[in-house]
């Protein structure tokens, strides 16, 4: 009896006993760790170079919302939009965008948006030219951050007092491919060399990827990533303004002046005569 109990232990041992490298657990493997995210700025597919001058209400919702707060501005971004077709210059840039004012106007207590006076629309007529037929071949498109500064404006966010911003000639641009810097400089450096006199182009740069672009006066500013001047060899040209469709009838005040603000002007109906131009006259955000 004692013989049997032993040969059952033994037999009960030998059929539970599993070598230890195949031993199998019933317990579930705990799940892997989710990889953290890739931050947005450091991606190697991100590319936004607004994002160090745009704030939101400088954005397109913002310009919807800015667009609705005074409803007779829509007549007067559609009067400019259509004198900016007339000039064949409407679809360099978006029009809405055409109308960003400083990229300090929060701190400056300003509107994002202003409709420049009437009597300044010419003024970007060749700066627009230019930019289409010289800067966009070279770098690419690119998108302004920065027009029209009304004196006060300008004077907040530090510009300086001759600022042709303040008479609608320049704009601040940043290229929207991706682009480094001093490949951009260069390339810009070399049509403003070859075409800039015809156009009395100002070319600037500035930190990062802000670049400026004026039909005011040849010449240039600014250093390349190591410390040079960015163009080295510029001769002054003649002061030359731009040359453009002059406005019938659009209203000769900005579109934010305290006067408007209390009182809204009747909006524009005399625009340049119609077929002066194949564009389309109708912009993505231009109101109708």
């Amino acid at each position: 009896m004692a013989v049997m109990r032993v040969l059952q232990a033994i037999l009960i041992v030998a059929l539970t006993a599993v070598p230890s490298g195949a031993q199998v657990t019933t317990t579930p493997a705990p799940a892997p760790l989710p990889r953290a995210p890739i931050p947005y700025q450091t991606a190697p597919f991100a590319w936004n170079p607004t994002a160090d001058y745009i704030e939101p209400g400088q954005d397109e919702p913002g310009y919807r919302a800015w667009l609705l707060r005074q409803p007779w501005r829509a007549g007067f971004v559609q009067a400019f939009h259509r004198y900016l077709a007339a000039a064949e210059v409407a679809g360099v840039a978006p029009t809405w965008q055409l109308l960003r004012t400083a990229s300090d106007w929060r701190r400056c207590g300003a509107d994002p948006f202003e409709v420049p006076p009437a009597q300044d629309w010419a003024n970007i007529v060749n700066t627009l030219r230019y930019v289409r037929d010289y800067v966009v071949p070279a770098v690419g498109p690119v998108e302004p951050v920065s027009v029209f500064r009304n004196e006060g404006l300008n004077r907040c966010a530090g510009g300086a007092i001759e600022s042709v911003h303040q008479s609608m000639s320049a704009i601040d641009f940043v290229p929207l491919r991706p682009v480094d810097r001093d490949f951009m400089i260069r390339r810009l450096c070399a049509q403003h060399q070859r075409e800039g006199p015809r156009y009395t182009a100002g070319l600037g740069f500035y930190t990062k990827l802000r670049f400026h672009v004026d039909s005011w006066k040849y010449r240039t500013w600014g250093r390349n990533d190591s410390g040079g001047i960015a163009c080295a060899k510029v001769e002054l040209a003649p002061l030359v303004f731009a040359s453009a469709p002059a406005p019938h009838g659009p209203p000769v005040g900005g579109a934010n002046t305290p006067a408007r603000a209390t009182m809204p002007p009747t909006a524009p109906t005399a625009i340049p005569p119609p077929g002066t131009s194949t564009l389309p006259l109708k912009d993505p955000l231009s109101p109708l």
